[in-house]
């Protein structure tokens, strides 16, 4: 008789690991959500429409790609997780959560900068 392989030991942690790469996932549409959005910003003719439409483009195109890396990182560290579990050991995610944490700051601040150009006008 073959032995068959059984992940059930497990069970609870490997949904937990999709859980986690679930709420990353969303986080990332998100933050390409505010991509978007930030993108679509529209100045009236003024000084600063030029400026403005430049860190418009720089928000959204810097979002999205940032969303775009977080869900392959997500991605990998799921798969990683995963393996690690199978094999009984754990190592915490460092990588993903220092990307996103300077990632949404340079979005952060380039969209303070978009609302203060907006309130210039």
């Amino acid at each position: 008789m073959v032995e068959k392989k059984s992940d059930f030991k497990y069970v609870q942690q490997h949904l937990a690991n999709e859980r986690t790469f679930l709420a990353w996932i969303r986080t990332a549409i998100a933050v390409i959500g505010l991509g978007f959005l930030a993108a679509g910003v529209v100045f009236r003719t003024t000084t600063f429409e030029h400026v403005g439409h430049i860190v418009a483009a720089i928000v959204g195109i810097g979002a999205v790609l940032t969303g775009t890396i977080i869900i392959f990182m997500a991605t990998w560290d799921y798969k990683r997780k995963q393996k690690g579990i199978d094999e009984e050991l754990f190592k915490s995610p460092t990588s993903i959560i220092w990307f996103l944490a300077i990632g949404l700051a340079i979005v952060a601040f380039l969209l303070i900068v978009l609302v203060l150009l907006l309130l210039l006008l």
